[in-house]
Order: C-alpha cells, then structure tokens, then sequence
C-alpha cells in the first residue's frame, strides 16, 4: 500500500494520532460537526484509515470497516477540496479493495452526491440496490465493487 503512485501521492494506513490533521481536511468536521470529529478519532483509534497524502500533507482518506452484514464496507470516503480531481479518492477506493478481507466490499452514497457516484462509476463499482428513509427525499445508492481480476499461476 505505501509508495509513491502515479498522482504524485502515497497511500498508507493512518496512525491514531492523526485523527485532527482528518478533521482538518473533512469538510463535515472541518465545519464544526463534532459526531464527525469523534467517529474520525475512533476510526483512527481501530485502525480502519486509510490515509492519501503528499508533501504538502494530507490528500483524504477512506474508512473500510466489516459491519455491513459481515463484508466489507466503505464508510467515509474523503478528500481534501483543493486535492480534488487528483486521483486520490480513486487510488484510496483501491487501496482498500486490495486490502479487504471479506469476498464482497461494498459503499454507499446519496442520489445528489454526483461526484461519488461519477468515481464508483469510474472506478468499475456496480449499482446494486436503493434505500429510502435515511436522509429524506434523498434516497441511499449502495454499490459493489466489481472483484478483481487475480494473476494466474504460470503453468509448467
């Protein structure tokens, strides 16, 4: 996961202290939420952050947890503003599905959210279902990503 990839940036786990240089670049936090900020600290603290970062610091990160009926399950996907359009939010979309243990990974995302859906689009996730009633008139998209293909052993 770590080393420098083709945007410029690397791709790391976080470390738990790094929960307030998050909150700096998570737009939510950064704007005062504090459930935000505390689901930041306690990510951090399990060791679910994946972190995208540069020279001049943190790009975004993304939180893979396993609550989602036992599978794997993008909770938070974020990127800095100004590091937007980058391929940061590609590269760490990625990282985590390399980096997930279970057979399916999965996310979700509002209709209005037309930036995440254009990158699951992009990245090769598959729309599988609708939720309405979480956030009113503006029903839930849950995705999958597509399995990667896996080398095949040379033959003798």
């Amino acid at each position: 996961m770590d080393g420098v990839g083709p945007g410029g940036f690397v791709v790391r786990r976080a470390c738990g202290s790094e929960s307030e240089a998050l909150a700096g670049i998570d737009v939510v936090a950064a704007g005062g939420d504090v459930g935000r900020r505390a689901s930041i600290r306690r990510w951090c603290r399990q060791g679910l952050v994946i972190v995208a970062e540069d020279v001049s610091g943190l790009l975004g990160y993304c939180v893979l947890e396993y609550t989602f009926f036992e599978q794997g399950f993008v909770t938070m996907l974020m990127v800095a503003p100004p590091a937007r359009g980058r391929g940061v939010g590609h590269r760490l979309l990625e990282a985590v599905a390399d980096s997930c243990t279970t057979p399916r990974l999965f996310t979700s995302t509002n209709v209005s959210n037309r930036p995440m859906r254009r990158l699951l689009w992009r990245a090769g996730w598959s729309q599988v279902g609708f939720l309405h009633g979480l956030d009113e008139g503006d029903p839930e998209l849950f995705y999958l990503c597509r399995p990667r293909p896996q080398p095949q052993p040379a033959s003798p």
